[in-house]
């Protein structure tokens, strides 16, 4: 799901049959960015960088490696501009179609979600 940060709208959705990882779904989507554009993401987009070189994600500890304080502050500012993206996805989630197992036919699991989006998305502009 592609969400603009400033107006909080759901600009695109992308679904799959089964478990598929962030970054794998985002390559199938085929969705292209400009290459200025800002792209924020979660630790499921480790690596986006390497395909879009405007792409900010969260750095990640391990045990060899513990984060700095500088990191940790950048991780802080990050959760802070994502705050928004995670409303938008609690909106979404308030449907019990989303919220759990999805259970109806597969063939119109996508269409559903569009559905969702766009009515998050004009609640969001009435509420504005």
């Amino acid at each position: 799901m592609l969400i603009c940060t400033v107006t909080q709208r759901i600009l695109s959705t992308t679904t799959s049959a089964g478990r598929v990882h962030d970054l794998k779904l985002l390559g199938q989507s085929g969705v292209r960015f400009p290459h200025q554009t800002a792209l924020i993401g979660d630790a499921g987009y480790q690596g986006l960088w390497r395909s879009h070189r405007h792409a900010i994600t969260t750095h990640k500890a391990t045990l060899a490696s513990p984060l700095s304080t500088e990191q940790r502050q950048e991780n802080r500012v990050l959760a802070h501009t994502r705050q928004g993206t995670l409303h938008v996805i609690r909106r979404m989630k308030i449907f019990p179609v989303l919220k759990g197992v999805y259970r109806h036919r597969r063939r119109r699991f996508a269409l559903r979600v569009q559905l969702i989006a766009v009515l998050c998305n004009r609640t969001q502009a009435c509420q504005s």
